[in-house]
């Protein structure tokens, strides 16, 4: 894949981080598809910065794991594979778990007027909205925030700056799996018992319902990845 992609010109401040967010919001939008070949001298061309800017921008990127640098001739944009999928939902599945149950045992302690109720309300209410609305870069990108949200919640600074480790590919990740599901409401459908077990603080129900989650959802798409790379040429 050669062609021009529909991604913003970057300002020459801090040209190095703007860089890699624009290259990040293609890849993670999917302007940038899967498996695309980037070049420093294209890249630099399309975004109006040096190729130095560029080779820093896909450096940090390449730390994120949306994108390989292949020896001597470029770079290209993360293709996720079955093997991927399966590590990135069972750690997940190990995050998220920690995370229910810090998240639970607060608002347990708290109560029914714990903080924490109001922002897992917002995030799913942002889901449903975004389910309604039918486009799918919103509802992927609702999903993750729901999900981050209760990372963020747990008050756990190790844990959160783990999962920010791997949060982009995380982004990939629910991306293709919610492009599994048929209809957005059952997205939705999904999440809801995550929130309600929550609410009430009950802390091993919390735990069973995010691995339950992350386990059923990401053996879907393991499994359709393995299929494809079975099929392919």
């Amino acid at each position: 894949m050669t062609g021009e992609f529909k991604i913003r010109k970057v300002r020459k401040l801090s040209a190095e981080v703007q860089a890699a967010d624009a290259l990040r919001e293609g890849i993670l939008s999917g302007e940038i598809p899967p498996g695309a070949r980037l070049t420093e001298i294209r890249m630099a061309e399309q975004l109006g910065v040096s190729r130095a800017t560029i080779r820093t921008a896909f450096h940090q990127l390449t730390q994120e794991g949306l994108i390989d640098q292949i020896p001597y001739t470029g770079w290209s944009v993360m293709s996720l594979s079955a093997r991927d999928a399966w590590e990135l939902y069972t750690l997940r599945s190990s995050f998220e778990a920690l995370g229910s149950k810090l998240v639970a045992m607060k608002i347990k302690a708290a109560g029914p007027a714990a903080a924490e109720n109001a922002r897992l309300d917002a995030a799913l209410q942002a889901l449903k909205a975004a389910c309604a609305s039918g486009d799918r870069k919103a509802i992927a990108a609702a999903d993750f925030s729901l999900h981050r949200t209760i990372i963020d919640l747990a008050g756990h600074r190790r844990l959160a700056e783990q999962y920010g480790e791997v949060e982009q590919q995380i982004r990939i990740y629910i991306a293709s799996s919610d492009s599994l599901v048929a209809e957005p409401k059952a997205i939705l459908d999904q999440h809801i018992p995550i929130i309600e077990a929550l609410k009430a603080g009950d802390v091993e129900r919390s735990v069973r319902t995010a691995v339950e989650h992350n386990e059923q959802e990401g053996a879907k798409l393991e499994a359709h990845l393995r299929q494809a790379e079975a099929t392919a040429p």
